[in-house]
């Protein structure tokens, strides 16, 4: 895994397809063709490193208050029985809430925002519809409207926001450009959205099937924090990744091609009993536990603490909430995609 991850052959997007054709001509290719995570260009690497920073950057006590403020408000907003019937919503609007606070988006517009990215983040992946590239492509105007409105803002009201955070750090690094900024900022957004709402899904059916687990949290809600580490490996939210050769060249001992695709398979990594001993058992107290979910690289997620902290945040509210954590297990599905496994939770009467 890490020979292809950090190979120099190797590049996240195929050569002649730079940004998906589908999308060209929209928005949504705006944001797409700056996000550092789509993008292997030199001229990116300094920037790379500048959202890198801030990420690392973000205080732990503010992730874990806001996670816990946004999760204890979304099972407000429609009660213990609606919570229940609406888990997935949750899931998928908890860590928009959360980074988008972060960001410095009004709260008043959070709703709106959680919304708009459930049409924008459907919309880039290679199986998506027309009619979900349309919505996207839709959703994407707004939200680069919103962002550079943000953006203006912050900057003219030196405020303290993650975007105009952002802005300062590219400065340091030499890139001043707004769309980069723009772009970017709502990168934190879509890339959490799935990921993190499949692992607070994901954490939900594991304590449904391991009682003992269950009973331990419940005694103890510090543990949360070890069950979502050992979901991370045991039933990640992000299963697989693909990388695409720039040139011919031998990439983890194989002789490859210009053109060649080579599919990642970090779930499988996170099960192979070299790294963790026993795979097949999920331990919350596992010693020296690998976890391969966020890849490596010059494209590794830098988004673990965010991750982790508020699927922790989220599935500890909804527990203390009194949410049957079985009964939603009970009637699980799981969100269609190439590479995310999202479980989707509802109860017995809107299964």
């Amino acid at each position: 895994m890490n020979a292809v991850l950090t190979s120099d052959h190797c590049r996240v997007r195929p050569l002649t397809e730079p940004i998906p054709k589908t999308l060209l001509g929209s928005s949504v290719a705006d944001i797409f063709r700056y996000l550092v995570r789509m993008n292997d260009s030199n001229g990116h690497c300094p920037f790379k490193q500048a959202v890198s920073t801030i990420l690392k950057s973000i205080d732990a006590t503010q992730i874990a208050d806001q996670s816990h403020k946004w999760a204890q408000v979304l099972i407000d907003e429609v009660g213990q029985k609606a919570a229940s019937s609406y888990c997935s919503d949750f899931s998928f609007h908890l860590p928009v809430y959360v980074i988008a606070s972060l960001l410095g988006v009004p709260h008043d517009t959070l709703h709106q925002i959680a919304l708009w990215m459930s049409d924008f983040v459907p919309c880039l992946a290679p199986s998506s519809s027309p009619e979900q590239v349309k919505r996207g492509k839709e959703a994407a105007d707004h939200l680069r409207d919103l962002f550079h409105s943000l953006l203006s803002s912050q900057q003219v009201g030196r405020s303290a926001g993650l975007l105009a955070t952002l802005a300062e750090e590219a400065k340091q690094v030499g890139c001043e450009e707004t769309e980069v900024i723009v772009a970017n900022g709502i990168g934190f957004l879509s890339q959490a959205y799935e990921a993190t709402a499949g692992l607070i899904g994901n954490t939900i059916v594991a304590l449904a099937s391991h009682r003992t687990v269950r009973e331990q949290v419940r005694a103890d809600p510090s543990l949360f924090r070890s069950v979502i580490k050992e979901v991370l490996r045991y039933d990640p939210p992000i299963q697989n990744t693909r990388r695409f050769l720039a040139q011919d060249g031998r990439v983890a001992n194989q002789e490859m091609k210009e053109g060649d695709v080579v599919l990642v398979v970090l779930a499988a990594a996170n099960r192979d009993p070299l790294a963790n001993p026993n795979p097949e058992q999920f331990d919350i107290f596992r010693k020296d536990r690998h976890i391969f979910t966020f890849g490596a690289g010059p494209h590794i997620c830098p988004g673990e603490t965010l991750a982790t902290m508020i699927a922790s945040a989220g599935v500890e509210q909804l527990t203390a909430s009194g949410v049957d954590l079985e009964q939603l297990a009970r009637t699980v599905i799981y969100r269609s995609s190439v590479n995310a496994r999202i479980a989707l939770l509802a109860t017995k009467e809107d299964a």
